[in-house]
């Protein structure tokens, strides 16, 4: 008869205790310790005994011989960029997000659009008939190739991938699959690690590539121990926000690629639509004369593109003035807010100051910070800011423009939507730079408004 014990696991490290503690030891985490119920039998250690393999020799690293495997293209520019080129076989992708923010809809479109490859798509959380309806709101022409499993136990999920030898297995989620070697409840610590540990030495022997879906958290991490993370090769992170349209990709880990790019997408009726260019999307054409508005070229990841910074400032109605962001650091634009204070001697400390960035994106590149203060003072001022004008820079607390990194890329990507002007750091080696708009390199705040407003003083009538 089965033995069964109750432990105290660590969510964050996988460390364990006979009871609960506080602060893990291990990890110096607190609050992460979670009771689980394991079950001991004789020569069950873990759900990895179903397969066999031959046994490992140790070889010289001369000697490994590669061989240069061709990516599964994944038929999504976006997809494939994040990825590095497209998914590696042998693979094991963990593709995190919040609750309905697209994960299944944007793997099983992808899937269906893959021809020539043997799919099986695992589902814990969903029927057959739920994908399928799914699946017509996303496309009409269905893959020949893709097969629908509806199971979460592990051996059989296994038994199954053995039986059809698929070129792809998708998993959704990994946090419904258990196995029958543990007495835990599907969604644990232990049932995680297991049955990730089983998907990926299978994997690994059989060369067949493995979508993850997860769940997060309420502090936004990935559900489960944190060795989950540290087994797989890719983890990407999609996020975004539903009253939104527009949805993130990034890589957090990738042992194939960079972990620098980037995929946009744009969330429709009929599924995730990927946006080659973000900046024609997220730069509306409707602000002419209209004062609050300015431009950024921001960096996320590799990728370069302009954004809308946009400002509302007004008298405080009520006694204490009110400071509301979205998409930026509400602490980063009250540093700003002093440095506009104390540096340029602008007095907004009885006013409320409103700042949002267009198109529901959460940009942290410190180089919009001139365009943020800009946004700020054009609708203090109410004069408007010329609509030919982008700009880049870091703005330190003494009121200088601080230089930025990747200044050609955010150069050329302004020049390709039309700009005639930008207003960039004094940096070293800016003189080189090729001259396909104006350039303004400017050292303090000051010099930037000089440029701004006194020179362009076009108020509304």
């Amino acid at each position: 008869m089965a033995k069964t014990k109750t432990v105290y696991v660590c969510s964050s490290c996988g460390a364990d205790s006979p009871k609960w503690t506080g602060k893990c030891p291990s990890c110096g985490e607190w609050n992460t310790y979670v009771e689980e119920i394991i079950s001991k039998e004789p020569g069950a250690r873990s759900a990895a005994k179903f397969f066999e393999r031959d046994e490992a020799r140790p070889r010289l690293l001369k000697d490994v011989t590669l061989t240069e495997e061709a990516r599964l293209d994944m038929q999504d520019a976006e997809f494939n960029r994040v990825l590095g080129g497209g998914l590696v076989k042998g693979s094991l992708v963990l593709i995190g997000g919040e609750p309905g923010i697209g994960k299944s809809t944007l793997v099983l479109q992808t899937v269906l659009k893959i021809e020539g490859v043997k799919t099986l798509y695992v589902s814990g959380e969903e029927s057959a008939q739920q994908l399928k309806l799914r699946a017509e709101r996303l496309s009409k022409k269905h893959s020949d190739t893709c097969f629908i499993l509806c199971e979460t136990a592990l051996e059989r999920i296994l038994a199954h991938a053995r039986e059809m030898q698929p070129d792809l297995i998708v998993v959704d989620s990994v946090q419904t699959v258990y196995t029958e070697l543990l007495d835990s409840s599907p969604g644990s610590i232990s049932q995680v690690r297991e049955c990730s540990a089983s998907i990926l030495k299978y994997a690994k022997e059989s060369g067949t590539p493995v979508l993850l879906i997860g769940h997060i958290n309420k502090e936004g991490n990935i559900a489960g121990p944190k060795v989950l993370e540290h087994i797989v090769d890719t983890v990407l992170q999609f996020e975004g926000d539903r009253h939104y349209m527009y949805r993130i990709m990034r890589s957090i880990k990738n042992r194939f690629g960079s972990t620098s790019e980037l995929g946009i997408y744009e969330m429709r009726a009929d599924g995730l639509r990927q946006v080659d260019n973000p900046s024609e999307l997220l730069l509306t054409q409707n602000h002419e004369g209209l004062s609050g508005v300015a431009i950024a070229a921001a960096i996320e990841g590799a990728r370069p593109f302009l954004i809308e910074a946009q400002a509302l400032v007004s008298s405080a109605v009520y006694g204490m003035p009110q400071r509301s962001s979205t998409g930026f650091d509400l602490r980063r634009m009250n540093m700003l807010l002093a440095v506009l204070e104390k540096r340029a001697g602008f007095k907004l400390a009885q006013k409320d100051v409103f700042l949002n960035i267009a198109g529901g994106l959460k940009v942290n590149d410190p180089a919009i910070d001139l365009s943020l203060i800009t946004a700020v003072l054009s609708s203090s001022l109410d004069i408007v800011v010329d609509r030919s004008i982008c700009m880049a820079g870091e703005v330190g607390l003494s009121g200088e423009i601080r230089p930025v990194n990747r200044i050609e890329q955010r150069i050329r990507e302004a020049g390709k939507l039309g700009f005639t002007s930008m207003i960039i750091p004094r940096m070293k080696g800016a003189e080189s730079l090729s001259a396909e708009i104006k350039l303004s390199r400017v050292g303090k705040v000051e010099e930037a408004f000089e440029i701004l407003f006194r020179k362009n003083d076009s108020r509304p009538a």
